[in-house]
């Protein structure tokens, strides 16, 4: 009788433990879905990416637009949502005088025992820093600055011995270099304590990956410590269509380092430039481990609207699986290309996966702008306000074509082909009064739709920079001098800008107008198209203003 109730006994626990092995696979299954890249779209470069207790939060460059560094969270990799930004009071971050493409460069974060470290470079002020936050949505602390560093693109490494390290890209040997772009990635020793190098610095790494081949820009170093190896994972290659990810190893952190024999270990570079959906400039990247135990890799990419490279929504952030071969950090893009989707499966997966059909829209119904607005520079001053679903914005003399910080509050360019919109209500007393919409690149590369006067009546206006003067590309009378809808269209290579007066349909202005102009290939830089809403009355005192109802973005992409 013993025996039979055992076997019974026996007979339902296996069937009780079949079937719930069935229910976790089916739930492992059901939290596998696909992302599409790029995960951050528009311009999010150099990405830096921690976990903290199984979440996730990551940073980007944002060179001379403030707030400086926007710090996103996700619990999935997939869904990210801005928290805050790092840099957001006057205090911490001065951008005067700076070209769009100077400030903030590669920020890297980290968290040590309760604590979040970033550091930073500010490429033409007091260069290296780090602060740090107890809570990533801040405050953080004011720039402690590290004069020592003499170069770009520091990262802090935390040993398991209880050390700290930062390391960085640094001139050549002696400052001798050898060809042009020969840089090195240098260590210090860090007191966490202070917050300051301890001894001197010490080369890691000379030239980059293979010596001989004369590798440039080495760059956007970080540490790694997995598999009895101390990792140094960097950039190469520079930038723009020869960018690269490579990678060494060490059994001691200050090496020496042995490059993987098959770097790099990411790069597009190969690849033919007439293939379908590219993406280029691939680098710059960190990795991170997931909750289940799988790698991924976060870096910079661009997507092109042609085949000569030109792109206007900036360098932004893709994430692609990694894979350990032979304790080497692999990216697996399953085949030669970054592809636009890949599978993920994570135990905290979110209801929604991230999507290019991502819209934008904003009222105005909150007292304070939201984290996705930025402005040109660093605001010492507050010339607008919001009251009653209105933005309001001070015509002011300053202009996006100086250094200084313009009427200007902008949204980046995140789709090839989509367009922004606003609702418009400004009434110009002189013809240097203007306000509107922007297409801004950078100081010498902008379009400009905005309301103004002619001959004391209102006209609509496309303006382009050049040089130093605005050229007037058409310009058609207004029948009214009351709100006006203003919107551009993104059709990849060119723009379309148009305008709706009253309750009236839209009425084209100008089409086809060259968008190459706004890329980075014609007009240089690090950075991407930013839509803004811009008052100005170019150099002369104002008391106007101009009050918008609300922007909206629509991606038109639909992939």
């Amino acid at each position: 009788m013993k025996r039979v109730v055992f076997l019974l006994f026996v007979s339902v626990f296996l069937m009780t433990y079949c079937k719930n092995e069935s229910h976790e696979k089916q739930q492992i299954k059901s939290q596998t879905s696909t992302y599409s890249n790029p995960i951050l779209q528009g311009f999010y470069p150099d990405p830096s990416i921690c976990k903290v207790n199984g979440d996730f939060y990551m940073v980007n460059s944002t060179f001379a637009y403030f707030p400086g560094i926007p710090i996103f969270k996700s619990s999935d990799l997939v869904n990210w949502k801005q928290i805050g930004n790092v840099l957001d009071r006057p205090e911490q971050l001065n951008l005067d005088g700076l070209d769009v493409s100077s400030g903030i460069f590669a920020p890297a974060i980290n968290y040590h025992k309760g604590l979040y470290y970033l550091v930073c470079t500010l490429v033409g002020g007091e260069n290296n820093f780090v602060v740090t936050a107890k809570n990533p949505e801040g405050p953080w602390s004011n720039p402690n600055w590290i004069p020592e560093l003499s170069g770009i693109d520091p990262s802090l490494f935390f040993d398991k011995d209880g050390k700290s390290y930062i390391v960085y890209n640094s001139e050549s040997p002696d400052n001798k270099p050898e060809y042009d772009g020969h840089r090195t990635i240098k260590i210090y020793e860090f007191d966490l304590e202070t917050l300051k190098v301890v001894g001197s610095a010490q080369i890691v790494i000379n030239k980059g990956a293979k010596p001989e081949d004369k590798p440039i820009w080495i760059e956007g170093p970080h540490i790694y410590q997995e598999n009895g190896y101390y990792y140094l994972m960097a950039a190469e290659g520079g930038t723009s269509d020869e960018h690269s990810e490579v990678v060494f190893r060490s059994k001691n952190v200050k090496g020496p380092y042995v490059s993987y024999k098959d770097n790099p270990i990411l790069t597009q570079r190969h690849l033919d430039a007439n293939r379908e959906n590219p993406v280029t400039s691939t680098g710059h990247a960190d990795i991170i481990e997931d909750n289940n135990g799988n790698w991924w890799g976060v870096f910079l990419g661009c997507r092109p609207y042609d085949n000569e490279g030109h792109f206007n929504t900036g360098r932004e952030t893709f994430m692609v699986p990694v894979k350990w071969k032979n304790d080497w950090p692999i990216f697996d893009l399953e085949g030669d290309i970054v592809k636009d989707n890949y599978k993920i499966s994570l135990a905290k997966l979110a209801t929604k996966t991230t999507s290019r059909n991502v819209d934008f829209k904003d009222e105005f119904n909150s007292n304070s702008l939201a984290f996705d607005w930025i402005f040109l520079r660093t605001p010492k001053e507050k010339w607008y306000s919001i009251l009653n679903g209105k933005l309001k914005i001070h015509t002011r003399p300053e202009t996006t074509s100086g250094a200084s910080n313009p009427s200007f509050i902008g949204y980046r360019q995140k789709h090839l082909f989509g367009n922004v919109t606003t609702n418009l209500t400004f009434k110009p007393v002189s013809e240097n009064e203007k306000a509107g919409l922007i297409a801004f690149q950078n100081e010498q590369h902008y379009y400009y739709l905005c309301k103004s006067l002619k001959d004391n009546k209102p006209v609509i206006q496309l303006l382009k920079s050049k040089e130093d003067t605005l050229e007037l590309l058409i310009e058609k009378p207004l029948q009214l001098n009351t709100s006006i809808k203003l919107k551009i269209e993104a059709k990849g290579a060119t723009y379309s800008f148009l305008f709706a007066e009253g309750e009236n349909n839209w009425q084209l202005l100008k089409d086809t107008v060259d968008a190459r102009f706004l890329s980075t290939k014609v007009a240089g830089g690090f950075v991407g198209t930013i839509y803004g809403m811009y008052s100005t009355s170019l150099g002369v005192t104002c008391e106007n203003t101009a009050e918008y109802d609300w922007f909206e973005t629509e991606n038109l992409n639909k992939l």
